[in-house]
């Protein structure tokens, strides 16, 4: 019996309510049978989709006070997973982490968190895009949505995209940056549907899966899915499996909290699904 644990940095803001970041990303990895070693960002009283004022503690200092004591008691990743950073100083700091981390090798996984639904987050100055490009440039993955898509390759967002057939050129500019595995979320389809796309740039190949659209948007799915395709990876699965299993969990849970009918801020009902992916 194989006893091995993978173990994952996972670099993240900590809301205490609203399921999202390290409160989604912890159990979903955990249940892969995969280490979760939290960096926390700054902690949250709540995410900031849906609530008003909410209190926080900025630990952009902290980050490195953690990150070189774990490198003092030599403690080494399998994988590195940043999501969402609020300035230019935090995007610095986990670029000089994976630095020091490179002779181990690790996965660098990447989610430039910049915006949805068309829309760039307040915060994301010009400085902090550009920032965000020079950080995917270190990632062996990155897994922006489509809005974030559209802000790193400088094209015009739109409501519904008519031609699948053009997505492939974004996947193969997005791997120009440097990352060799580029998957694109949440692509709206004409037809109403999703698409989630994956290309592998050693290869050439390209995988897609579409699904139903839910009339109502979720916290948190985005860090579920990353968190999946990630825990996939290191049970050494390939990225077109990866991509599947991420995309059919995350929309069985969507589908579920959506009958359930339980208010869109406070997330998926991860609880409920969650034995799934046990199974």
């Amino acid at each position: 019996m194989d006893l091995t644990i993978p173990r994952v940095a996972a670099i993240h803001d900590l809301s205490c309510f609203g399921r999202c970041s390290l409160t989604v990303i912890m159990p979903v990895l955990a249940a892969m049978g995969i280490q979760v070693c939290p960096l926390p960002t700054a902690i949250f009283s709540t995410h900031l989709g849906g609530f008003s004022d909410p209190s926080f503690v900025d630990l952009t200092m902290n980050i490195p006070k953690v990150y070189n004591h774990w490198q003092r008691e030599e403690i080494t990743f399998d994988c590195i997973y940043s999501g969402f950073l609020a300035s230019e100083r935090q995007i610095e700091i986990v670029s000089q982490f994976i630095d020091k981390n490179h002779r181990s090798r690790p996965l660098i996984v990447v989610d430039p968190v910049m915006g949805d639904d068309g829309k760039l987050y307040s915060i994301y100055t010009p400085a902090m895009q550009q920032q965000m490009k020079f950080l995917i440039e270190q990632a062996d993955i990155i897994t922006p949505n489509y809005t974030e898509a559209c802000i790193l390759l400088n094209k015009e967002y739109q409501p519904t995209v008519s031609e699948i057939s053009t997505i492939p050129d974004w996947l193969i500019s997005l791997a120009r940056y440097g990352p060799k595995k580029i998957v694109i979320t949440g692509i709206p389809l004409q037809s109403g549907q999703l698409l989630n796309i994956g290309y592998d740039a050693m290869t050439e190949q390209v995988w897609q899966i579409i699904t139903e659209r839910v009339p109502v948007k979720y916290p948190g799915t985005g860090d579920i899915f990353a968190s999946l395709l990630i825990g996939s990876l290191l049970r050494k699965c390939n990225l077109a499996e990866a991509i599947t299993t991420a995309t059919e969990f995350v929309g069985k849970a969507i589908k579920l909290t959506f009958a359930a009918k339980t208010p869109p801020r406070e997330g998926v009902l991860l609880e409920k699904v969650m034995q799934q992916i046990l199974l």
